[in-house]
C-alpha cells in the first residue's frame, strides 16, 4: 500500500486540529524566531533604502575631503592630532588634478553656542532645531538640490559673505506656518539672515529623518566671518563623468603632498565616497541581522526540541496505526514521509504564522512611527518559511525513522 503526498498532507492536517492546543505551545517558538528574523529584516531593509537614497543624493560622483571619519563632533581619539583642512586645499586641488571638475567648501555653524543651543528666532515663533551650513557656492552644482520656490544665492554674494539663506522646508514650515516666507528675515545666534529660497524635500535619510529639511544654507563666508574660531572645514570634489576612482587617487595623492605624510604612513584626513559610507551601513546592518538571527535561532531551537517531543508522543500514540499500515503494505519510506510531512506541516504553520504577525507588526511601526521605514523583503518572507520547514525536517527524521522501525506485529499487539 502506497501513500500519497495528498493523503500524508491530509492526515497531517487532521493530527493538527486534533491537537490544536499541544500544536499551538509547539511551535509557540518558531513563530517568535521567525517574526524576529523578518520583522528585524523589514526594519534594516527600509532603513537602508532610506540611507541610500540619502547619500546618493549628495552626488555618486563626488569624493569627501575631510579632517576626521565619521561624525566630525565626536572624534576618534587617534584623530585629534590632525592638522585643520585648509580651505585653500580646494583651489590646489583644481588646479592640480585633471580628473576633478571642481571643489566645493562648507563649514558648518556650531548647534550650541556655551551652553545655549542655538535657535532660529521669527516673530512669534521659534525653534531650537536647526543646523546652519555655510557653502561655497559651487556647492548648488556639485550637489544640486531642487528649490521649492525662490533662488539660490550668487557667486557674489557668496565672496563677499551676504547674509542671505536657504531653508530647508520643515525648517520654513515651522517659522513661518503661513506659507509666506521668501524675502522674511531670520535671527540665529544674534544674526539676521534673509530668506531667498526654500528647498524641496530632501530624499531620503536616517529613520525616515533627513536633516537637511532643518538645515539653513548660507555663504561659506558668512560663517567664517561670524565664527572665526572654526577650522572644521569639509571639501566635496566633483570627478569627471567615468573618473571618479582616478580623482580619488589624484586628490589622495596631492593632499598627502600638501599635508607632507611620509611614504608608507596612514593619511591624516579622511576620504569618502557615497558608495564607501553606504558598504559600511552595510557591515552594520548585517551586524545587526545575525544577531537578530541567532537570537531567533534560541526559539527556533526551543520550537524544534518542541516538534520532536511531540511527533515521538505521536509515534507512541499510533503505534497500532503504524503497525496495521505496515501490515497492509505500507513500506518504511511511506511511514517516513507520512510522519516528516506532519513535522514538515507542523514547523510550517509555525513559519507562516510567524511571516504573517511579522508583516503585521512591520505595518503599525509604520503607521505608528512613520518616521521609521519599513519594508518587508521577499527574501526575508522565502527565508523565513525555508528556515521553518528546515526545522521540520531536521528534527522530524528521528521520530519518522523510529515509526518505520517499528515491528507490525509488534505494532499491532500494542495497547
Amino acid at each position: 500500500m502506497r501513500i500519497e503526498p495528498k493523503e500524508n498532507i491530509q492526515l497531517a492536517m487532521q493530527a493538527l486540529r486534533s491537537n490544536g492546543f499541544r500544536s499551538a505551545l509547539t511551535i509557540l517558538g518558531i513563530v517568535i524566531g521567525i517574526t524576529t528574523v523578518v520583522t528585524v529584516s523589514s526594519l534594516l531593509t527600509g532603513l537602508r533604502k532610506g540611507v541610500v537614497t540619502f547619500f546618493e543624493e549628495f552626488g555618486p560622483n563626488n569624493i569627501f575631503i575631510a579632517r576626521f571619519t565619521g561624525d566630525p563632533s565626536q572624534p576618534k581619539q587617534k584623530e585629534l592630532r590632525r592638522r585643520p583642512i585648509n580651505p585653500s586645499y580646494a583651489t590646489i586641488i583644481e588646479r592640480l588634478a585633471p580628473s576633478v571638475e571642481q571643489v566645493g567648501l562648507q563649514l558648518f555653524a556650531p548647534p550650541v553656542l556655551g551652553r545655549t543651543p542655538v535657535t532660529a528666532r521669527v516673530p512669534g515663533f521659534e525653534t531650537d532645531r536647526v543646523q546652519v551650513s555655510g557653502q561655497s557656492a559651487n556647492m548648488f552644482e556639485i550637489s544640486p538640490r531642487n528649490l521649492k520656490e525662490g533662488r539660490v544665492y550668487t557667486a557674489e554674494e557668496g565672496r563677499r559673505g551676504a547674509k542671505v539663506t536657504i531653508m530647508g522646508p520643515s525648517l520654513a514650515e515651522v517659522l513661518y506656518p503661513d506659507g509666506k516666507v521668501l524675502g522674511k528675515t531670520v535671527t540665529v545666534a544674534g544674526a539676521e539672515y534673509t530668506v531667498i529660497g526654500i528647498f524641496e524635500p530632501a530624499k531620503g535619510g536616517f529613520f525616515g529623518e533627513n536633516e537637511l529639511d532643518y538645515t539653513m544654507v548660507v555663504p561659506v563666508e558668512t560663517v567664517r566671518l561670524r565664527y572665526p574660531q572654526l577650522d572644521n572645514y569639509l571639501l566635496t570634489a566633483k570627478a569627471r563623468p567615468g573618473l571618479r576612482d582616478q580623482a580619488y587617487d589624484e586628490v589622495q595623492s596631492i593632499l598627502r603632498r600638501l599635508r607632507q605624510v611620509p611614504p608608507g604612513q596612514p593619511d591624516d584626513f579622511a576620504l569618502s565616497t557615497a558608495d564607501q559610507i553606504i558598504k559600511n551601513v552595510d557591515k552594520l546592518t548585517s551586524v545587526i541581522l545575525i544577531v537578530s538571527i541567532s537570537l531567533s535561532g534560541l526559539g527556533l531551537l526551543v520550537g524544534g526540541i518542541g516538534v520532536m517531543n511531540i511527533m515521538l508522543v505521536s509515534v507512541t500514540e499510533r503505534t497500532r496505526e503504524i503497525g496495521v499500515r505496515k501490515a497492509i503494505g505500507a513500506r518504511r519510506g511511506d511511514i517516513i514521509f507520512q510522519f516528516l510531512t506532519e513535522a514538515v506541516t507542523l514547523t510550517g504553520a509555525g513559519g507562516l504564522l510567524g511571516i504573517v504577525f511579522a508583516v503585521l507588526i512591520t505595518l503599525i511601526i509604520g503607521a505608528l512611527i512613520p518616521a521609521l521605514p519599513s519594508e518587508v523583503p521577499v527574501w526575508a518572507v522565502v527565508a523565513g518559511f525555508l528556515m521553518s520547514v528546515g526545522v521540520g525536517v531536521f528534527f522530524g527524521v528521528w521520530p519518522a525513522v523510529k515509526a518505520a522501525r517499528l515491528d507490525p506485529v509488534e505494532a499491532l499487539r500494542y495497547e
